[in-house]
């Protein structure tokens, strides 16, 4: 496989891996297993402990002292606000909801490519942005979820604060990623995440009750640990290797389709023609915007 079609396959893993974390993350929290902020540092505890380790077998990379501070702000908006914003949002707001409001980080990640990075943006792009978007909208508006949350409004307004976050951290991450490689330095960036967000989340570790867990919460939990945190923070990187951000971005429009197929699977939502039809969007407006444009001669 190229290294296109390698950066393609990662940002797919990447787009399941999340899809499968709103349900998963949503049951541990809605049951009281574990609060939102606790939950967050016990994932970016458990993620850090596994890069440091990955990085003891890496050759050892110099980062900069200049480029520190670029991924200590990474670690705020991709880490900290992301993360935080993320699972306090999830927890008033339902999982199919949440993922369609991610959906507008290809927008946001599109406007910044253009301001910042100078990515052109071209009308095969635009075209699938557009047709990703209206496959999201018509899941957002009409797709139904069997699960109620405490407070929709509130939640989704949090959610969407955590996409505008992500979408700044994909924007900080390109640029470092055109000087290191990816295993270099996403471990500082979680261990600056890591300092931020302890005393958010210590008071709710402190209170779990290991000894209540099921086997199907254990494994939720280690799933949004090692799959949805060590794996996606991972894989992202890399794809930014070799794509465009908004093209990283796009693949977002995958979320409410993984979250919604994966919310059916377990008899927590159903299928119907506008779920469907707007999936199908969804995909065309992803293979659209990851056709490499012809070279004119």
């Amino acid at each position: 496989m190229n290294s296109r079609g390698f950066a393609i396959s990662a940002l797919f893993m990447v787009q399941l891996l999340y899809g499968l974390n709103y349900t998963f993350a949503k049951i541990v929290m809605n049951e009281n297993y574990i609060k939102p902020f606790g939950f967050v540092l016990l994932r970016v505890a458990g993620a850090t402990l596994l890069f440091w380790l990955m990085g003891l077998f890496l050759p050892k990379v110099k980062i900069e002292k200049k480029d520190f501070l670029k991924l200590f702000y990474a670690a705020v908006f991709g880490v900290f606000v992301n993360l935080l914003f993320f699972f306090k949002g999830l927890e008033y707001t339902t999982p199919i909801h949440a993922s369609s409001i991610m959906t507008v980080i290809p927008i946001i990640i599109l406007v910044l490519s253009a301001i910042t990075l100078k990515e052109k943006i071209t009308k095969l792009k635009i075209l699938g942005v557009f047709l990703g978007l209206v496959g999201a909208l018509i899941l957002t508006i009409y797709g139904k979820s069997a699960r109620v949350g405490d407070n929709v409004p509130l939640g989704n307004f949090l959610i969407f604060i955590n996409a505008v976050s992500y979408s700044i951290y994909v924007i900080l991450i390109k640029k470092l990623t055109a000087k290191y490689h990816p295993f270099a330095f996403i471990k500082w960036l979680f261990l600056f995440g890591l300092i931020l967000v302890f005393p958010f989340g210590f008071n709710d570790v402190m209170d779990v009750e290991w000894q209540t867990f099921t086997p199907y919460i254990s494994f939720s939990v280690l799933f949004v640990i090692v799959g949805a945190t060590f794996g996606t923070y991972l894989l992202n990187p890399l794809a930014l290797n070799k794509l465009k951000a908004s093209t990283v971005g796009i693949f977002v429009y995958l979320q409410p389709v993984i979250a919604g197929l994966f919310a059916l699977s377990i008899g927590a939502d159903f299928i119907d023609t506008v779920k469907i039809i707007a999936m199908l969007l969804i995909f065309l407006g992803v293979y659209l915007v990851t056709l490499k444009p012809k070279r004119t001669s």
